[in-house]
């Protein structure tokens, strides 16, 4: 990401007038509701253009039941206008969502609950410093759920699952939106790699496989972390979501 495109960005996000959510008296009970509500395409019903949504709602409410109630702390890559990050921290009240993306300027959401961060993901030396910074200021280490909904380039995708796992807890979750898109659309299998799905029943069987991006080291620690894979389809053709839980 060029540096003036990336300062623009944030430049333009700080200066944006925002939705304060603190005071919101929402109704809303369910996730899907809360979704539906901040006009996040996760909703069985996507609010902004009155039509189908993912429908992810169901298998977050199945899978994160164990955080209920409790003070966790959320990554979250790729939160464009802000819209599921503002449904987490009013779902989870507890909680802190943190958001990476290269482009925040359309983030339209606030609250003292949510932190955002104009960053290029592939930029691992300035991903690694924000990230103590945050460890450090906030006297917490590593995420209880991390979430990459990003570009759903093939690259990032896997990058993604290679960089930030790590920085999960141990019985954490790690969730990968849309991660079949670069089966479905060409221009996100930007490299030439077995499919996400091949790579996630590659490591569940603990079987190595030639990656660029994956080294056989990451392979086997990876081999190692993962206790279960979950995966789903959600209400269009083009939803899938899978759901990764950590060893304890």
């Amino acid at each position: 990401m060029n540096f003036f495109s990336l300062f623009k960005r944030n430049f333009i996000y700080k200066i944006k007038k925002k939705i304060l959510i603190d005071n919101d008296n929402i109704k809303a009970k369910s996730l899907d509701e809360l979704f539906h509500y901040y006009e996040s395409d996760k909703a069985k019903i996507f609010k902004k253009k009155n039509s189908k949504g993912h429908g992810f709602s169901e298998f977050y409410t199945k899978q994160l039941i164990k955080f209920n109630n409790k003070k966790i702390n959320i990554l979250e890559i790729g939160s464009f206008a802000g819209s599921s990050a503002a449904s987490f921290v009013k779902y989870f009240p507890q909680s802190q969502v943190y958001c990476f993306d290269v482009n925040i300027s359309n983030f339209k959401y606030k609250s003292k609950n949510i932190h955002v961060y104009g960053l290029d993901i592939n930029d691992e030396k300035k991903v690694k410093k924000k990230l103590n910074e945050i460890f450090e200021k906030n006297k917490f280490i590593n995420f209880d759920l991390i979430i990459d909904d990003g570009s759903h380039f093939l690259s990032d995708i896997l990058h993604s699952l290679n960089f930030f796992f790590k920085y999960l807890k141990d019985d954490g979750v790690f969730v990968i939106e849309d991660f079949k898109h670069p089966d479905y659309y060409e221009y996100n299998k930007n490299i030439d790699h077995i499919s996400v799905e091949e790579v996630l029943s590659k490591l569940k069987n603990k079987i190595f496989f030639n990656s660029a991006l994956l080294t056989k080291e990451n392979q086997s620690y990876l081999m190692s972390s993962m206790k279960q894979i979950d995966i789903y389809k959600g209400n269009l053709a083009d939803s899938d979501i899978c759901f990764i839980k950590k060893r304890d």
